[in-house]
């Protein structure tokens, strides 16, 4: 079932054809984190701060195999605006195979690391126990989350993005009736707590990759593999490595901000670390549709730029880049208006933790446009292989500007924990005025990975079928 390349008619209608389903099927996905922050919550402030904590571990892990999943979805963009569907079989199998082997090695690590990745944020005692089991169970099933994220990344470069979102709307739905059932249990099935909550996502994510791999398997979208896919192709693993591994360090970057941030947090107690996990929990599904934008902008420019047609491409990228400052500063206004009922809604019966989660979001929220805007401008670099221009991006936001301000601000000002806070919108700010500058002065559109690629793609098919691998 080959799938439309969007190389043609209005800019607008295509962006808001492709991203707006990724923006429903991203927004199921965070139900997944939402509803264990919500049921979670019921047990109170202890149990919030167990998952908080592991979250940025497990960004992290999913961080560092995610840039070869990108790496994969670049290439199948611009192959499938090119025209050339082998050579998008063989890319998908060669980023399934490569992928399986890392997914089970980070798992793995995962879980033996786990205790002392959690000593090393300095989790506090009380907290340690809940989140060690979280995060182990978490790990367990990360086989399954890499899976289906590998399934999304090359559905979306071909331009089927509805299918993925059907798939996800069934496991969200399951997952909303697993989890306050292993949670808190039902009769003479136990109750598991924080442990229930991870068990119910790995269960629906294990069925959510099952069903992705089944329709790639037989053809039944726009990919279809087969064995001779999964051989290894060495001069096309080591290009998408080089493609990946700066989607890999910018993943990786934003992800150890995280832990870093959550270590400095911590630092401040319960209290900072509960505010700290409602506050970046409404930020994250906030901030859902760029993220969908920026992927639907990579997906775009990659097409067009393999179908020959820059100055769209260009095009494309201002566009959303517009579109995603105006839906997120209308998102941010939103927010701040609302502040304490959201707060309200995630922990019920911790005034503090409400009250310091209010404050958190009227800081914070007013500066969601540039977030918008940057990440859409990502989009476009990713999307025309450079993907050194968002690693650079990344490591400015987080690391130059973001982890040393909250540091200064919060240990050498009055600003105390509050001083974190700021430090959000002070870092999206600049960081989104360098973004402008490299968008419009740096030849990020040059570039074309299918005159690279193709003759690698070429050279391992014919070593496939002369050792016998075609079938």
């Amino acid at each position: 079932m080959p799938q439309r390349k969007f190389t043609e008619g209005p800019v607008l209608k295509s962006i808001i054809r492709l991203a707006t389903p990724i923006i429903l099927a991203n927004m199921l996905q965070t139900a997944y984190q939402l509803t264990d922050t919500f049921w979670v919550g019921r047990l109170g402030k202890t149990a919030v701060a167990a998952v908080t904590a592991s979250f940025p571990v497990l960004f992290l892990v999913m961080a560092l195999g995610g840039g070869f999943t990108i790496a994969g979805s670049i290439l199948v963009a611009q192959f499938h605006g090119k025209g050339d569907r082998n050579a998008v079989n063989h890319i998908a199998g060669q980023t399934f195979a490569v992928m399986s082997v890392i997914a089970l090695v980070l798992a793995a690590g995962g879980i033996l690391l786990t205790p002392y990745l959690l000593k090393a944020m300095g989790v506090e005692t009380a907290v340690f126990a809940q989140a060690k089991d979280y995060l182990q169970w978490m790990f367990a099933g990360m086989l399954f989350g890499f899976v289906f994220m590998i399934f999304q990344s090359l559905m979306r470069g071909t331009g089927d993005v509805r299918t993925p979102l059907f798939i996800v709307a069934f496991t969200v739905l399951l997952n909303l009736v697993l989890d306050p059932l292993f949670i808190f249990g039902y009769g003479d099935f136990p109750a598991l707590g924080v442990r229930g909550a991870a068990l119910a996502t790995m269960i629906t994510q294990g069925l959510s990759s099952l069903a992705g791999l089944y329709l790639l398997w037989h053809g039944k979208r726009s990919i279809h593999i087969r064995f001779k896919h999964f051989r290894p192709d060495w001069p096309l693993i080591r290009h998408m490595f080089r493609l990946g591994i700066p989607a890999t360090v910018e993943q990786s970057t934003r992800a150890g901000g995280m832990t870093a941030m959550i270590f400095l947090v911590s630092g401040f107690g319960t209290l900072a670390m509960a505010t700290y996990g409602i506050g970046m929990r409404i930020t994250s599904f906030v901030i859902i549709p760029a993220l969908g934008l920026s992927m639907a902008t990579s997906a775009l420019v990659g097409q067009n730029l393999g179908a020959g047609k820059s100055e769209r491409a260009v095009r494309i990228a201002r566009i959303s880049s517009l579109t995603g400052f105006l839906a997120l500063e209308t998102a941010g206004i939103l927010v701040m208006l609302f502040a304490r009922p959201l707060a309200r809604f995630f922990i019920p019966g911790e005034p503090g933790v409400i009250r310091e989660a209010q404050i958190f979001l009227h800081i914070v929220a007013w500066s969601y446009g540039f977030i918008g805007m940057q990440m859409a401008q990502n989009g476009a670099f990713r999307g025309s292989g450079n993907p050194k221009l968002s690693m650079l991006l990344s490591i400015l936001t987080l690391w130059v500007l973001r982890f040393p301000l909250a540091f200064l601000l919060s240990h050498y000002t009055s600003l105390d924990m509050r001083g974190i806070w700021w430090s959000f919108p002070i870092s999206n700010l600049v960081a989104a005025a360098v973004a402008l500058y490299w968008f419009y002065f740096k030849p990020w559109h040059k570039r074309r990975l299918t005159r690279e690629v193709s003759m690698q793609i070429r050279v391992g098919n014919e070593s496939i079928i002369e050792e016998g691998w075609e079938d």
